[in-house]
């Protein structure tokens, strides 16, 4: 079964690094969908209806059914079509991929309010995602081409968003996360995942990305000044 545009819609938003998590889980799965883009800053009525608690994308909808928070969406995809299987077959190995995907919710979050914010509140921030980042790199993706091994996998989804929208948020905030030299698996993953044919043609465009982001860092500030 691989699906149809009939019954199977995303809702996302170009520039939202989650929402690229399911958008390229579908596209290893040769699952075809409908895209809807969001207005994230003027919701349609149909996102409020599809998600009425977080009111945020992504949103999958299968059979009429909704499905939010993109890592939820992300396993029910691999548990929906079987081809290119993207979590680990073992017990085990599918909760430490689980936990490690919490984790790189978390480092999302942090990252982004590093560059954000500025003076002790960045410090802060750039600190945990720094330690985060040494974690990763010396226990689990030292010694592999991808987190799923020599395929990209649940964890390389999860983590997928850090050498594309990083390095932009790292600019906007003149901030440094990943050390090229002292993350050199974290490194060459990168170059890995972004050369992929799949993940490399789903990607948002840069000027837009760095025009966002700066909006973002704005409106953030403001908001502390009030």
């Amino acid at each position: 079964m691989m699906g149809s545009k009939n019954d199977v819609k995303l809702l996302s938003f170009l520039l939202s690094p989650v929402g690229h998590r399911v958008e390229w889980a579908l596209k290893l799965k040769g699952v075809e969908f409908e895209y809807v883009e969001e207005d994230i800053f003027n919701k349609s009525n149909l996102l409020l209806e599809l998600n009425p608690v977080h009111k945020k994308v992504p949103v999958l909808v299968h059979h009429q059914k909704p499905i939010a928070e993109s890592l939820i969406i992300v396993e029910y995809i691999d548990q929906t079509w079987k081809q290119h299987p993207l979590l680990p077959q073992h017990p085990y190995q599918r909760a430490l991929a689980r936990f490690w995907g919490t984790v790189a919710d978390k480092l999302v979050k942090t990252s982004y309010v590093a560059m954000c914010s500025s003076g002790d509140e960045q410090e802060k921030s750039v600190k945990e995602a720094k330690e985060v980042m040494d974690k990763i790199e010396e226990e689990i993706i030292k010694g592999k081409k991808f987190f799923g091994g020599d395929n990209i996998g649940y964890l390389d989804l999860a983590f997928g968003w850090i050498p594309y929208w990083l390095p932009i948020w790292e600019e906007v905030g003149s901030m440094q996360i990943v050390d090229p030299l002292k993350h050199c698996a974290i490194s060459a993953w990168n170059t890995n995942f972004l050369s992929h044919p799949i993940i490399k043609d789903c990607l948002p465009p840069r000027d837009k990305m760095l025009v966002y982001s700066h909006r973002r860092k704005n409106e953030f500030s403001s908001t502390l000044r009030r």
